[in-house]
């Protein structure tokens, strides 16, 4: 169990140099499989998806790529050609990793780690069924670390030990499901409220729950629009609400106001016994708090739940998160489970047992100021970013106290799938997590602004306008220049 390339990874130089040699060759490494989007533009640039039916269209054969599972022709244990085979494969695999780790950009990844020291638990199957609080039957568990782990974001975020509960999840969407479906239980009747840039779990889970809801507008920052929240508030004034606050939206990691939808919800006549507001900080949900200037997320102010992602800032080989609610709101949901002995008011059954140790294992050997050093590093190499793009006449926006930096959709493809940068419409963006070098921005920038003397030619093909999208001050396409 292992994290950062380097760290304990042999790698030859040639890994090194993205170069995998077989035989003398380089051996080219396998396409992953990318959903390829055709994006139709209206003639000023803007992106026409309201027009259009966008069709996701999968432009490489999964069954093609795929590692078969096939049965050994003769008694392999005589042989060894099976062994030899599937290390061959893993191998192979290996350093396809290694590449694709060394030029990953658009997806908020911490992949500087390493974990090393925790190998020797991999022989042990380790899970936390049911309860974090309540033991179980099964005792080959972690409770003892992930309540640590719990222990320390409720410090985070300001609750008393004996005020909340949570658990370890096994990703931020399952943070969202809950912290959602508490909110549910809480106000069976009760309506969702979501701006339209918040993740795509949060309207999987009024899906799954059937609740009404109110996809609200955002400003040109992906900022939630409270004007139009209030708005919607108002229709709906006979029924308790429900809110999801984004700490960071996927795209363009913009920070909801907290305080200011607090202020709106009760400006619209809702007092705090008739919303519930659910705080999704997966990935800034854990930068916030080491950044003076920013606002807090606070159980001192009435919100139910915060849930963040353990494998995005911490850095984790598994997926998995934290969430926390208040315990009061709780036994809307726990359930009695005579087979475990236990009570559960989680929504999986079995739950990653070794990734409460994992992140135990960050918490304490970073602690607050490595935290915050890491931190601090994101932001600065953001605006290196930001403001590097804008000096070659390339539209970029960076809201405050983000580290994703968004700019121009390349025009290739390609070059997208090299550097898997995320793309939604005529943007793309990088988020810059403690892995992003100064050095690995520049490789990034250099390859960018060599490429783009061939999509663009003075004259003939000029970008187009993101304005609508980042706003006019942010691009710089001919009209905005």
């Amino acid at each position: 169990m292992v994290g950062s390339v380097g760290a304990e990874l042999e790698i030859s130089p040639s890994e090194m140099n993205g170069k995998v040699e077989m035989n003398g060759k380089v051996e080219p490494l396998p396409e992953e499989i990318v959903p390829v989007i055709p994006i139709v533009l209206a003639e000023n640039g803007a992106n026409e998806d309201q027009k259009v039916i966008r069709e996701i269209v999968l432009g490489r054969n999964v069954h093609t790529m795929s590692h078969a599972v096939t049965e050994p022709e003769a008694d392999d244990e005589i042989t060894g050609e099976r062994e030899a085979w599937m290390a061959s494969v893993l191998a192979k695999y290996r350093r396809s990793l290694i590449e694709r780790t060394k030029n990953h950009l658009g997806y908020p990844y911490n992949l500087d780690f390493d974990y090393g020291a925790l190998a020797q638990l991999q022989h042990f199957s380790i899970n936390n069924l049911g309860d974090p609080f309540i033991e179980s039957n099964y005792g080959v568990h972690s409770r003892q670390f992930e309540v640590g782990v719990l222990d320390w974001f409720a410090r985070l975020w300001e609750i008393e030990n004996h005020e909340y509960w949570g658990y370890i999840t096994n990703c931020g969407t399952e943070g969202n499901l809950h912290g959602i479906l508490v909110g549910r239980e809480v106000f069976p009747d009760g309506v969702l409220y979501a701006s339209r840039d918040s993740h795509y779990s949060v309207f999987k889970a009024a899906r799954m729950y059937r609740m009404d809801c109110e996809k609200v507008g955002t400003l040109i920052s992906g900022e939630i629009d409270c004007a139009d929240f209030k708005a919607k508030l108002l229709r709906n004034k006979d029924k308790p609400a429900i809110i999801n606050v984004n700490i960071g939206t996927t795209v363009k990691g913009a920070v909801d106001d907290l305080d200011l939808v607090i202020e709106t919800l009760k400006g619209a006549g809702f007092s705090e016994d008739r919303f519930y507001i659910h705080c999704d900080g997966a990935l800034f949900g854990l930068m916030m708090p080491f950044v003076k200037r920013a606002p807090k997320v606070s159980f001192k102010k009435p919100i139910g739940s915060v849930s963040v992602s353990g494998h995005k800032f911490i850095g984790c080989p598994m997926p998995c998160g934290v969430q926390i609610t208040r315990l009061e709101h709780i036994n809307a949901l726990s359930r009695n489970v005579e087979y475990l002995a236990s009570r559960d008011a989680t929504i999986m059954g079995s739950r990653n047992g070794h990734a409460p140790i994992f992140l135990w294992y960050t918490l304490n050997r970073k602690g607050y100021r490595g935290f915050q050093k890491e931190v601090q590093k994101c932001l600065r190499n953001a605006h290196y970013l930001k403001d590097r793009l804008r000096a070659e006449g390339i539209g970029a926006m960076l809201n405050e106290l983000s580290s994703t930096v968004v700019f121009e959709r390349p025009q290739d493809e390609e070059f997208i799938r090299q550097w898997q940068l995320a793309c939604q419409g005529s943007i793309a963006h990088v988020v810059v997590m403690p892995s992003v070098s100064i050095e690995k921005l520049d490789d990034f920038l250099n390859d960018l602004i060599e490429k783009r003397k061939t999509w663009f030619q003075v004259g003939k093909v000029q970008p187009s306008c993101i304005a609508v999208d980042i706003g006019n001050e942010n691009c710089a396409c001919p009209q905005h220049k």
